[in-house]
């Protein structure tokens, strides 16, 4: 008997998207910082006192790491003293629909087991 040709390949697990989706879910504080800025809370002072337990120095990396993917732009004004503004980009709003969905999904899967 003569064996088929095999069709598919293997499928891979998008490398570079499923580490950044994983990066910003171990940042137990990313999806506060999306929150924030969806209303309107967009200078580093004014997150840190918006919630409690979040601290400067955690807070900047975070906000480093998302600006190092491409899902925050960090916007720095020349004056005295400094300020600095975080804005979601084009891409960090399609960036954050996926969580939105991942967090739909883990909803359903909740409701399921009840």
């Amino acid at each position: 008997m003569k064996e088929q040709g095999k069709i598919f390949l293997r499928k891979s697990a998008p490398e570079k998207s499923a580490r950044m989706v994983e990066t910003i879910y171990g940042c137990k504080w990313s999806l506060t910082v999306y929150q924030l800025l969806a209303n309107g809370i967009n200078r580093p002072g004014a997150m840190v006192r918006s919630v409690e337990g979040l601290t400067t120095k955690v807070l900047n990396e975070c906000l480093s790491k998302n600006a190092k993917f491409g899902i925050l732009e960090r916007i720095t004004y020349n004056e005295v003293p400094p300020r600095v503004e975080y804005k979601v980009t084009e891409f960090g709003t399609k960036f954050i629909r996926i969580l939105d969905e991942l967090e739909k999904l883990q909803s359903e899967i909740e409701s399921e087991m009840l």
